[in-house]
């Protein structure tokens, strides 16, 4: 029952599922989603991209062309159980499981996004380097304040849909729990060769976080988070011209070309001060920059703004004088400074979602880009170590969204092409299929 002991809302049962899991959120969920037919999948092995990460294509849009990620998310960290390199009936079960998905379900947010991804602990069961092409090293502590847990797990799953069901159906199929999924037979399950390690769920989208704030710890009683929002602190995020094309992140040589490299962190938010004690100017100040709250460029959540943020060169290289001035700097002012080649070109493709994970506000934040070492670099600029000497700013106060933020974990993952997603070698092979 619900708080006053009224019976669950629709919205209460849908908004809960995902992060509950399991049959009985399954079953919970089914029975309050409408009965719009999920569509299918291809039956085709060739059907879906060669790219795994190519998701921008096959999800919805806003007004200004900025990509709209799937409502929905979800990560699952396997461990294969015995050492050693895996077994060809290990790769045949997990190569199966995977085609079962894309024959149950068609390649988009309406159906289900999905990819797999190695770490490398994993390759490392093969007793040889990857290429040198391919920059996966172990994951580390990116800031002098930090100290995070390490995900090193030999597999990451990432599953994401408009519709909640939609995502339960998968992950129980995936843990063999299922023997259908969508009006498909599955063949296999990821259990067949995986252990689930753990189990990291999330959402994004307008709205979302206001109906999941009230109770959440990090958020203030006073459930500040705007009703418009699709992340909790308050503004949109992911602008098309300050995001990476897939074809820029892509690896364009070696064994898994086609592929790329992923880092996911998962961090903790704390943001009693950051909306009792901050005003919205100083708020927009701190996630863009000093000039965007002194010119009031930013409007509501910031849908004002269109496909870019308004990061431009010149507040990148007047970063200094900014925090001498104001006495504070920009995260996404910081952040540019090594996100961008000299040519403007944007270096990573970020797809950060919230969570209630443990009944906190919480944030994943995967990144795509070519290499790990990208993202360290992009990293050490958002630490704005170079500006903490002003009196009036520290490591981590008036230094961007630093002092709401709390990093828990961090793993580092190759998400290789798809005809290589099935326990790949690494020289790019994957015997036995």
């Amino acid at each position: 029952m619900a708080d006053g002991g009224k019976e669950p809302t629709r919205r209460d049962v849908l908004k809960g599922a995902v992060a509950v899991g399991g049959a009985a959120a399954l079953s919970a969920c089914l029975e309050q989603t409408d009965a719009e037919p999920v569509p299918e999948g291809s039956d085709d092995p060739a059907s879906p991209p060669e790219r795994q990460h190519a998701w921008n294509g096959r999800v919805r849009t806003d007004e200004n062309g900025n990509t709209l990620l799937p409502r929905h998310q979800l990560l699952l960290y396997l461990t294969l159980p015995n050492e050693g390199p895996p077994s060809e009936a290990e790769r045949e079960a997990v190569e199966s499981a995977l085609h079962g998905l894309d024959r149950a379900y068609e390649r988009s947010s309406e159906g289900l996004l999905h990819s797999i991804a190695y770490s490398p602990q994993y390759f490392d069961r093969f007793g040889g380097d990857l290429p040198g092409s391919i920059d996966l090293p172990e994951p580390r502590a990116l800031s002098p304040f930090e100290s995070p847990a390490f995900d090193r797990q030999d597999a990451l799953v990432h599953l994401a849909s408009d519709r909640a069901d939609v995502v339960l159906a998968a992950e129980e199929a995936l843990r063999g729990n299922e023997s259908t999924v969508n009006g498909r037979e599955m063949d296999a399950a990821l259990t067949d060769a995986f252990e689930v390690d753990d189990r990291r769920s999330g959402f994004v989208g307008a709205g979302m976080p206001a109906e999941r704030q009230d109770g959440l710890s990090g958020i203030p009683e006073s459930n500040p988070v705007p009703d418009e929002s699709p992340l909790f602190m308050g503004f949109i995020s992911g602008f098309r011209q300050n995001q990476a094309t897939e074809d820029y992140v892509t690896l364009g040589e070696g064994p898994f070309a086609g592929g790329t490299t992923k880092h996911v962190s998962n961090l903790r938010m704390r943001l009693e001060d950051w909306y009792g004690e901050q005003s919205f100017d100083e708020r927009v100040a701190e996630l863009f920059s000093p000039v965007h709250a002194e010119q009031r460029l930013v409007e509501g959540v910031g849908e004002n703004l269109g496909d870019d943020s308004g990061i431009s060169s010149e507040i990148i290289e007047d970063i200094g004088a900014h925090a001498r001035e104001f006495g504070r700097v920009g995260h996404a002012q910081k952040v540019a400074r090594a996100n961008r080649e000299a040519d403007g070109t944007v270096r990573t493709l970020r797809r950060h979602f919230e969570s209630t994970d443990d009944d906190e506000a919480g944030l994943h934040f995967p990144s795509l880009q070519r290499g790990i070492t990208t993202f360290e670099e992009v990293r050490a600029a958002m630490n704005g170590t170079d500006v903490a000497d002003e009196p009036t700013i520290r490591q981590r106060v008036n230094n961007g969204i630093l002092e709401y933020i709390f990093v828990k974990r961090r793993g580092n993952f190759l998400v290789p092409p798809r005809p290589l997603r099935a326990l790949p070698t690494p020289t790019g092979e994957t015997p036995g299929l």
